[in-house]
């Protein structure tokens, strides 16, 4: 007798979907299809000799260890390299306050294991990452959103959300997934304080902070909750001030015990195939998040994290600075060309946004148009790109598509941008006639 499988699976995979960008990749892995679906990478910036000879000298000197079991917090030594590169970036923590994990992605999903009950609600930007709704949708959580506009997180709407009682919010201040948009230094403040009124915790992911190609570099929100807690320094019993560290017996001051849990990556620095990544968060909450991942895989993969301390240390040890300004000048190229390209052939009822740095833009079509649908014509016409619905929770956002520049060189960009342009024009052409033809 044949099990039917799929009536001996849990509850909560009627809340679990594939990765719209997943299924997106599997159609696209044809050379001749242009993509701006993915948030992929470009290759030709991967450092792979500089990966070939760290390999060798991690397995020349430490293969043993290089293969073995480790702890689940993560190789040490790059755990201490990622506190001091914080720290350049005014983020203060210690060792014991780094997970290393396998991607953001799982970051994401422990943090959906230790803190979300079924009918939790989230409260994220919208439009927000689809893995950190896919993510958390796993745990049965709901969503309540607030609008980004060119300034990132409206703010100004905030308030009102938060009357519903979400249990944290999910903020991409940085040329933020899929928008592009960057959270201006005011609203950052401004959402700081308003955190701390209501006593809503927030989930700052970054992993596209350090790929800035114009403007100046902003405080992240785990710095400037770090700053208000300092204006608003404790009292000890004593009466003394004191700021509310939080102190690791033998490494002295540690993060700060604030509202914000931090996530970053090397997907974007180093390359997406290690799976390297990392949570900052006071002890508590990596204690929680170790015993979780260790259901997971035990911990995230030693060799890798051998690896990568191994580029980002040798040779004079700044490596990644300069490797970090190759990637700014291509994907700041790639960025112009499709601004570019978009002013040319795109129509002028579409509008778009101008990302200050990252991997995407965001693009709104003439209300009536349904990017879902449309995507089947650019298909056909060998370019892709990924509905805007798909970034939204409560399923609004038909009108709108996401696109990366970072993948395509520039001339294969402007051909890209080409045929989506006539997709769009024939499609506003056609929507405007069906509009005459209904009555007033």
């Amino acid at each position: 007798m044949t099990t039917p499988w799929n009536q001996r699976c849990a509850q909560r995979m009627q809340w679990m979907s594939a990765s719209t960008i997943r299924e997106l990749l599997k159609l696209t892995e044809k050379p001749d299809i242009i993509s701006f679906g993915g948030g992929m990478p470009a290759p030709e910036v991967f450092p792979v000799n500089e990966f070939r000879a760290a390999a060798d000298r991690v397995l020349s000197r430490h293969g043993g260890q290089a293969l073995q079991y480790s702890a689940t917090e993560g190789y040490r030594p790059l755990r201490e390299w990622i506190v001091a590169q914080m720290a350049r970036y005014g983020i203060e923590s210690a060792p014991e306050n780094v997970l290393i994990t396998s991607g953001s992605q799982q970051a994401l999903d422990l943090i959906g294991k230790i803190m979300i009950n079924p009918g939790d609600l989230i409260l994220t930007e919208r439009p927000s990452y689809m893995g950190a709704l896919q993510a958390w949708r796993a745990y049965q959580a709901e969503f309540v959103t607030v609008p980004v506009d060119d300034d990132g997180l409206r703010v100004d709407l905030l308030e009102d959300a938060l009357c519903a009682g979400p249990k944290f919010m999910y903020i991409l201040p940085n040329f933020q997934n899929p928008g592009g948009v960057t959270l201006s230094l005011e609203r950052r403040r401004q959402l700081i304080e308003i955190a701390d009124h209501y006593g809503v915790p927030i989930i700052e992911d970054d992993p596209y902070g350090e790929l800035r190609y114009e403007g100046d570099h902003l405080p992240s929100l785990v710095v400037i909750d770090a700053e208000r807690m300092k204006s608003h320094s404790l009292r000890a019993p004593n009466g003394d001030a004191y700021y509310a560290l939080e102190h690791t017996p033998g490494n002295g001051r540690a993060y700060m015990r604030g509202n914000v849990i931090y996530l970053s990556t090397f997907s974007k620095t180093l390359a997406p195939g290690l799976r390297l990544a990392w949570l900052v968060a006071p002890v508590e909450v990596v204690q929680r998040c170790v015993i979780a991942k260790q259901g997971m895989d035990l911990h995230t993969a030693t060799l890798n994290q051998m690896i990568a301390h191994e580029i980002l240390t040798g040779g004079d040890g700044n490596f990644l600075d300069t490797h970090v300004r190759l990637i700014r000048s291509v994907y700041r190229e790639r960025r112009d060309a499709m601004l570019s390209a978009m002013e040319a052939y795109f129509p002028e009822s579409v509008r778009w946004t101008t990302p200050h740095g990252g991997l995407f833009l965001w693009v709104t079509l003439p209300e009536g148009l349904d990017a879902a649908e449309l995507l089947k014509d650019a298909l056909a016409h060998k370019v892709a790109y990924v509905p805007g619905v798909a970034f939204h929770p409560d399923g609004d956002g038909h009108n709108t598509l996401r696109l990366n520049f970072s993948l395509c060189d520039p001339q294969r960009i402007e051909t890209g941008i080409r045929r989506l342009g006539e997709v769009f024009a024939r499609a506003i052409e056609s929507h405007e006639e069906k509009m005459e033809l209904v009555p007033a």
